[in-house]
């Protein structure tokens, strides 16, 4: 299933109220457009923080992929999570 993006006129910011609310109620950015292109992306405190977990997410993982590339020796999971446990005590 395609999720379509949400895309509204620039005239639209006239009502905060109701651009807030669309962007709470989906959850995603909201594309403003300027006659008739994109111009501005509006999105909730929560939507910009969770975009930017996964930014952070996918670095990490890009760095993880090149440390394998580089031939750096992985960890053993086991042994990572005994340690977190004893460190956390759970």
């Amino acid at each position: 299933l395609i999720k379509m993006p949400t895309i509204r006129p620039i005239a639209d910011l006239r009502d905060t109220s109701k651009i807030s609310e669309l962007c709470h109620q989906k959850n995603e950015p909201v594309y403003i457009t300027k006659n008739g292109s994109g111009h501005l992306v509006v999105m909730s405190m929560e939507t910009y923080e969770r975009q930017l977990g996964l930014l952070d997410v996918y670095r990490k993982l890009g760095a993880a992929e090149k440390q394998v590339e580089d031939g750096v020796s992985l960890l053993d999971g086991e042994e990572v999570f005994g340690r977190l446990r004893e460190k956390h005590g759970k």
